[in-house]
């Protein structure tokens, strides 16, 4: 099983806010910290608004917070909310699907995997604040460009 990316930020975005000492952030300051894309950040961060996760505020001394305690977001929820439908395969359109038994078994291990997932908090995730937050505000920034290095960089996925 894997997740998609934008359930990975999600969860990073999620962590850093309960490991930030203020307990709030920007997407710039999240970006650099995990070396993310900033128009990536954005989507994943309104989505997390849209989902009752954080609270979002623009301008001057803006930014995000958790809308309700670590201990209250659950793990299993964050993902749920990222990763509607979240499937491991696609049986639907299958041509052995109406005598093939994978399909159960594979809704058994995602219910096994969700029900793991459900047992544990945001605040189990960043459990260890101050090792959390010693490592983001660590987090060595590159230095500027040069001219000659942008002409010979590469863009950098989303």
């Amino acid at each position: 099983m894997q997740l998609t990316r934008h359930t990975d930020y999600a969860l990073r975005v999620l962590i850093h806010l309960a490991a930030t000492p203020s307990g709030r952030a920007t997407i710039t300051e999240i970006a650099d910290s995990y070396d993310l894309s900033r128009s990536h950040l954005m989507k994943v961060v309104h989505s997390l608004g849209l989902g009752g996760f954080i609270d979002t505020r623009r301008g001057r001394g803006g930014g995000f917070a958790l809308a309700r305690p670590a201990d209250a977001i659950g793990i299993g929820d964050v993902v749920r909310h990222a990763e509607p439908g979240m499937t491991m395969a696609d049986c639907a359109h299958c041509a052995i699907r109406p005598a093939c038994g994978l399909t159960g078994i594979l809704a058994e291990a995602t219910h096994a995997f969700m029900a793991v997932l459900d047992r544990y908090s945001l605040a189990d995730a960043a459990r260890d604040r101050a090792g959390l937050a010693a490592l983001l505000a660590a987090r060595p920034r590159p230095p500027a460009p040069s001219v000659s290095d942008e002409a010979c960089a590469s863009p950098r996925p989303d």
